[in-house]
Order: C-alpha cells, then structure tokens, then sequence
C-alpha cells in the first residue's frame, strides 16, 4: 500500500525545480508507493546471526600520484559560458524564497 501522497511527491518536484503534469504527479505516486512498499519487505527478512557487512565489493583504495596539471584558461572558459557577470559565471538561483529543504 502506497505511503506517499501525491502531495508529498508535488513538494518534492517544486525543491527539485521539476515540473510534472497531473497524470505524471498520479504516475510517480504509485511508482514511489511501489518502491516503499519493496523496502519495507526487507523488514520481513530474518538477518539474525548475519555478520553486518559494509561493502560486498572486494574494493580497495587505488591511489595515483598527485600531479600538478595545468588548469583551464579563464579566457577560453569565460568566453563560453552563456552568461556572466562581474567575472563570474551566472547561473540561475537555486532557491527563490530560501527554501525549505
């Protein structure tokens, strides 16, 4: 049973700026719902006497030299961008009113 409204799922297009129509806002409700609903399956699953384990990859921290390079020429950068002002790029602002994230 889905636990997530599709309020919950209009508030979190408007904090990721996304805009949906009405039938996509129904669609990710029971998607969302249907994710919900396989992790909470994951209660049911007996994990007593299993070790915790942190990685089931066998990865290891591969490390390089750290070497100097040269960077990228502000000139050339700058002369690409779309917009900029007072030596900066401009981008859009992320929060109109601060948000409430």
């Amino acid at each position: 049973m889905s636990q997530i409204t599709e309020e919950q799922v209009k508030h979190v297009a408007l904090l990721s700026k996304l805009e949906f129509s009405e039938e996509e806002v129904s669609d990710f409700t029971a998607t969302f719902g249907k994710i919900i609903d396989m992790v909470e399956m994951l209660d049911e699953v007996d994990t007593a006497g299993i070790s915790f384990t942190m990685n089931v990859a066998d990865n290891l921290n591969f490390m390089r030299e750290d070497v100097a390079e040269e960077g990228v020429d502000r000139d050339k950068l700058m002369a690409a961008v779309p917009e900029k002002q007072d030596g900066f790029i401009k981008v859009p602002a992320m929060l109109s009113d601060g948000g409430d994230a």
